[in-house]
C-alpha cells in the first residue's frame, strides 16, 4: 500500500479556512451567550416584558461571534500571504519545524565551537 502524502495545498484549502473561521465565530457566540444568561429565565422574562436595557445577550453574541469568524478569517488569510508559492507543490515528508540541517536520529553531530570569549578570559595564545 502506498503512503500518500498530501500537499499543502491539500492541507490548506480554502474551504478550510472559512470552516476554521466558522468554528471559532461559532464558539464565540456560544461563549457569549452562556457568560450573559441568555438561557436564564430572569434574562429572558425581562426581555420579554421590555425592561432589559441595552443590547440583548443574542444580538452580543452575534457581534462577537461575527467579529470573531472576521478577525480570524483574516488572521488566516495573511498567515497563507507568508507560504512561499513554490511550497505549495511540494509534498510534506518530515516534520515542518524541523530544521533540514540537523543530523539523524542515530548519528552524533559534534558540538558547535564557540570561539567567544569573555571579557575577563586571557588573550588567545599566538600560534607562531
Amino acid at each position: 500500500m502506498t503512503d500518500h502524502k498530501p500537499t499543502r495545498n491539500e492541507i490548506l484549502r480554502p474551504l478550510h479556512l472559512v470552516g476554521i473561521a466558522l468554528a471559532a465565530g461559532i464558539f464565540a457566540t456560544v461563549v457569549t451567550l452562556v457568560s450573559t444568561g441568555a438561557f436564564t429565565t430572569r434574562v429572558n422574562l425581562s426581555i420579554a416584558k421590555g425592561t432589559y436595557e441595552g443590547l440583548t445577550p443574542l444580538g452580543l453574541g452575534l457581534v462577537i461571534g461575527g467579529a470573531s469568524f472576521i478577525v480570524t478569517l483574516l488572521g488566516l488569510a495573511m498567515l497563507m500571504l507568508a507560504v512561499d508559492p513554490a511550497d505549495v507543490t511540494k509534498t510534506i515528508d518530515r516534520p515542518v519545524l524541523l530544521d533540514r540541517d540537523e543530523p539523524d536520529a542515530g548519528t552524533e553531530a559534534a558540538p558547535p565551537r564557540d570561539d567567544r570569549r569573555d571579557a575577563g578570559d586571557a588573550p588567545a595564545p599566538s600560534s607562531s
